[in-house]
């Protein structure tokens, strides 16, 4: 039988794959830290479900690499709105 902390492990990596989203947007939709859905989504889903787990760490690994361009963006923004 499986933990409420593993349930909540396997929704987290649902919702990152479906909505191709980010650790910071998941946590802010299912009201929890960032820090919880990173151990949920990296430690406790690679024993739960290892499948899973690889289709997250592909959706992390995108946004990891996409990063410094969001970061970019939200930068020129802040810059564009102050003007």
């Amino acid at each position: 039988m499986k933990t409420i902390v593993e349930e909540r492990a396997i929704e987290l990596g649902e919702y990152i794959v479906e909505n191709k989203t980010t650790v910071r947007n998941a946590a802010k939709q299912f009201g929890i830290s960032k820090s919880t859905v990173h151990s949920d989504v990296s430690e406790r889903l690679k024993k739960v479900s290892p499948a899973l787990y690889g289709e997250v760490r592909k959706v992390l690994d995108d946004n990891k690499a996409q990063r410094h361009i969001r970061g970019g963006m939200a930068t020129r923004e802040k810059y564009l709105k102050m003007k």
